[in-house]
């Protein structure tokens, strides 16, 4: 009889329902913000429900100093932002499978509440298809989220959640499942557009992505120009998005389209020398596989607002 009682006891105290979605985060960092890593690191801790497991990737840099329980692994040299993370899901398994899905969360950020590990438990056992949930930056200070990131063409309104086309990389939430089917980040980017890349895969795979105005990550304003190859990355990287996935009749529209908005955008001198030079280098460097999406894809992602020309 004390067996049986046992196992009723063990039965009853295991999660059920959106609790026994599992959840992971992984955080890259170059040691260089230790109070706010250890502040993130806090807020995820004191999530509702069940913990969240956590992981850091030390990129070419020594680990700074974490509380016990977390997983870790200090990298030789700095792999980009999709080569950290990348790294950072093998260390819950092959593709995540210790977890069913992976936050992934800039070092730099907080959790400013406690129900976002709630929410995306509920929004995944909810719904099979989902993918990908990407969550609202908002600034610490001000409370005010930037249109840039707001992952849609139609972001006047930061308030209004939507199923969207890609999503932000240091705010969000990637099911296991879509590594093992579409395949993790594309390393080679090393910065821009990494996001996109599987985000297109991921819905060419028949999953969705939503875009969660009440997941909120508090982060600092900043440009995206601050990081010295910005310009650089981001057109060689945009030309490797289309070369990688886009049916050949699309790619000069897509290509044309933004090289006209970045004219439009009066660039310095410098930073348009700058992006001339990675436009280039996206089409004499290798870009890795080359995996067109179905044409069934590109009306959906229309459908969705976003047709891949632009």
């Amino acid at each position: 009889m004390q067996g049986t009682e046992t196992t009723e006891s063990t039965v009853q105290s295991s999660p059920t329902g959106a609790d026994a979605f599992r959840l992971g985060a992984v955080i890259i960092t170059m040691g260089n913000r230790p109070a706010e890593l250890t502040a993130l690191i806090e807020s995820v801790r004191a999530q509702q429900g069940p913990p969240v497991e956590l992981a850091v990737v030390a990129q070419g840099v020594p680990m700074p100093p974490l509380p016990e329980g977390v997983r870790t692994v200090e990298l030789p040299e700095n792999l980009g932002i999709p080569g950290g993370r990348n790294v950072g899901i093998e260390l819950f398994g092959p593709n995540g499978r210790d977890v069913d899905a992976v936050l992934f969360l800039d070092d730099d950020g907080r959790l400013p509440g406690t129900d976002a590990a709630r929410l995306l438990r509920e929004a995944f056992t909810a719904d099979p298809e989902l993918g990908i949930v990407s969550f609202r930056i908002a600034d610490p200070d001000t409370g005010a989220t930037q249109r840039r990131h707001v992952p849609r063409l139609r972001a006047s309104d930061p308030l209004r959640s939507s199923r969207v086309t890609t999503f932000l990389g240091g705010a969000s939430a990637v099911r296991c499942a879509v590594f093992e089917n579409a395949g993790q980040l594309p390393a080679e980017f090393f910065y821009a557009h990494e996001e996109t890349d599987l985000a297109w895969r991921a819905l060419d795979a028949g999953w969705a992505i939503d875009y969660r105005a009440d997941v909120v990550l508090h982060h600092p304003t900043t440009s995206p120009a601050r990081h010295a190859t910005y310009f650089h990355n981001v057109a060689r990287n945009r030309v490797w998005l289309a070369r990688r996935n886009l049916p050949a009749l699309l790619t000069p529209l897509y290509l044309g389209t933004w090289f006209l908005l970045t004219l439009a955008r009066r660039p310095s001198p410098e930073a348009f020398k700058a992006w001339l030079g990675g436009f280039k280098a996206g089409w004499r460097e290798p870009c890795g596989a080359r995996r067109p999406m179905r044409w069934r894809t590109v009306w959906r992602l229309t459908r969705l607002g976003r047709p891949p020309v632009i």
